[in-house]
C-alpha cells in the first residue's frame, strides 16, 4: 500500500510509492563522456579565474599561483553582484531591490578528475573549513541575510563544469526553503520547548531503520518523508544552528561521514548526479534554539511530471528505509 508521509520540518506531504519499489540497478542515468582537463580550475591556470578570495596552499606558494589544495574565487558569471546598494523600492504592489549579493566558487581540488568522494577525509575537511570561513566573513556584510552553499555533481544536476567544485551565494533575503524550515521549527519549539531537528535525530538513532552512517559528532540518515530516492541528511548530534560556529573536530567528523555517504552512493548507483545543499541559520540567528544546520544530499534519479508540478507532491518510488538499508549494506573498502 502506498503511503502519504508528512515532513515535520516543512509540513510537506510526500507519496512513498511502495507498490513500485525500485532497486539501485533500476536507475539508469545516462552519463556524458568527460572532456577531461586541463581547465580554468586546474592548478597552473589560476590566471584564467578572477583573483582568489581564499586559498589553502603551501607556505612557499604565491597568491593566485599553484601550490593550493582548496581555492575560492568569485563566480565569473554571478547570479548576484557584490557591488552596490540594495535600494529596496516599490513598484505599485510589487517589491524590487537591486541584485546585490555574493556568488563564489569553491574549487575543491587542483586535480581535475578527483571528485569529492575520491579525496581523503582530511581534504574534505579542508573544503568544509573553507565553507565555514567564507560564511563567517560574509556574515559581516550587513547587506546579506543568509548564505546557501551547494554543489551540483553531474550534468543532470546542473553542473556546467567537470572540475570538482561547489558554490555559495549570499542573499539579501532568507531563501524561502530555509524560511519555511525556520517557521515550522519555531512553531514546534514554541509548543514543545524542544528543537524539532534534535527530536528527529533522537528518534532516528533510536529506531535505526533509516540510519546510513554515524560519526562521533554527526549522523547521516534517510529522512522519513524523503522526496527523492536515496535522499540523505547529515546533521550534528548536538544542537547547533549555525554552521560557521562549528569547530575543527566537528568538521573533520562531518567530512568523514560525508565522504562515506558519497562513496556508498557512487558504488551503489554508479556515480549518480546529485545536489548537495547546506542549510544553516540566517545571519542574526546563530543561537536560534529551534533551528539545526544540516546537509541535504539529493540524487537526481527521477524527474518531476505533471502531477508533481501541479500539486507540489513528490513521488518517491524507494522507501527511505529500503534506501538506507541498501546503502548501509554497500561495501566501499
Amino acid at each position: 500500500m502506498p503511503e502519504l508521509r508528512k515532513d515535520p520540518v516543512v509540513g510537506r506531504w510526500v507519496i512513498i510509492a511502495t507498490e513500485r519499489v525500485r532497486r539501485p540497478s533500476d536507475f539508469t542515468v545516462p552519463h556524458y563522456p568527460r572532456k577531461g582537463g586541463p581547465c580554468a580550475f586546474c592548478a597552473g591556470r589560476e590566471d584564467e579565474t578572477p583573483p582568489e578570495i581564499l586559498a589553502y596552499r603551501d607556505e612557499s606558494g604565491e597568491r593566485d599561483g599553484p601550490g593550493w589544495s582548496v581555492r575560492v574565487v568569485p563566480n565569473k558569471f554571478p547570479a548576484l553582484r557584490i557591488e552596490g546598494d540594495l535600494e529596496r523600492r516599490g513598484l505599485g504592489i510589487y517589491d524590487v531591490m537591486n541584485g546585490v549579493g555574493a556568488h563564489e566558487v569553491i574549487i575543491e581540488s587542483p586535480d581535475h578528475d578527483r571528485d569529492l568522494d575520491a579525496l581523503p577525509a582530511s581534504a574534505v575537511a579542508e573544503i568544509l573549513r573553507a565553507y565555514r570561513e567564507r560564511i563567517a566573513d560574509l556574515k559581516g556584510d550587513d547587506r546579506f541575510r543568509s548564505v546557501l552553499v551547494f554543489k551540483n555533481h553531474g550534468v543532470e544536476a546542473g553542473a556546467s563544469l567537470e572540475h570538482p567544485h561547489s558554490q555559495l551565494i549570499a542573499t539579501p533575503v532568507v531563501p524561502l526553503v530555509v524560511a519555511d524550515e525556520l517557521h515550522f521549527a519555531r512553531s514546534y519549539h514554541g509548543y514543545r520547548e524542544r528543537c524539532l531537528f534534535c527530536d528527529i535525530l533522537t528518534q532516528e538513532i533510536e529506531g535505526r531503520a533509516r540510519i546510513l552512517a554515524e560519526g562521533t559528532h554527526v549522523v547521516a540518515f534517510a529522512p522519513f518523508a524523503a522526496r527523492v530516492p536515496f535522499e540523505t541528511w547529515i546533521m550534528p548530534r548536538r544542537h547547533a544552528a549555525a554552521f560557521e560556529q562549528s569547530d575543527d573536530a566537528l568538521l573533520a567528523d562531518c567530512a568523514d561521514v560525508l565522504r562515506t555517504v558519497l562513496r556508498k552512493l557512487d558504488r551503489a548507483l554508479s556515480d549518480p548526479p546529485f545536489n548537495l545543499l547546506l542549510h544553516s541559520a540566517p545571519f542574526g540567528a546563530s543561537d536560534n534554539p529551534s533551528y539545526h544546520w544540516h546537509f541535504e544530499i539529493m540524487p537526481k534519479l527521477t524527474g518531476m511530471a505533471g502531477f508533481e508540478l501541479g500539486s507540489g507532491f513528490h513521488i518517491n518510488p524507494v522507501p527511505p528505509e529500503d534506501a538506507a538499508r541498501m546503502l548501509r549494506d554497500t561495501a566501499i573498502d
